[in-house]
């Protein structure tokens, strides 16, 4: 039982810091699919993982901002269901190059025969 909690501590500890750090995958992941508002890009990033990943949408407003900023995402205001324009969110050709070098660098090495065998259940 012991056992149990310690490991269900350390996991929830490793997850927590890990979902921090790929956020930024989530959301280059949903605007990869084409511009979106805050609000579909919450729904993808929840929808996609299976409900691993959470994230407000001031947070996304955050980071979104800071992705603008270093010019990785821009956005265009296009008119709401109700009430005032929408910023719909799309990657800049910046953005998508960047997405694209980290996918090669970081992600399709999960897809060798070596890492696949490492990773056995």
């Amino acid at each position: 039982m012991k056992f149990d909690k310690k490991l269900n501590d350390l996991l929830s500890a490793w997850e927590e810091t890990y979902k921090k750090g790929q956020l930024t995958l989530w959301i280059f992941l949903a605007l990869q699919q084409g511009e979106k508002y805050v609000d579909e890009i919450k729904n993808f990033v929840e929808e996609k993982s299976l409900q691993t990943m959470t994230c407000e949408e001031q947070s996304l407003y955050r980071v979104l901002r800071k992705y603008e900023h270093i010019e990785v995402v821009k956005h265009n205001l296009k008119q709401g269901n109700k009430g005032p324009d929408r910023k719909y969110y799309s990657l800049t050709d910046l953005g998508q190059k960047l997405f694209t070098q980290f996918v090669k660098r970081n992600i399709h090495l999960f897809y060798s025969d070596e890492i696949k065998k490492l990773i056995k259940f």
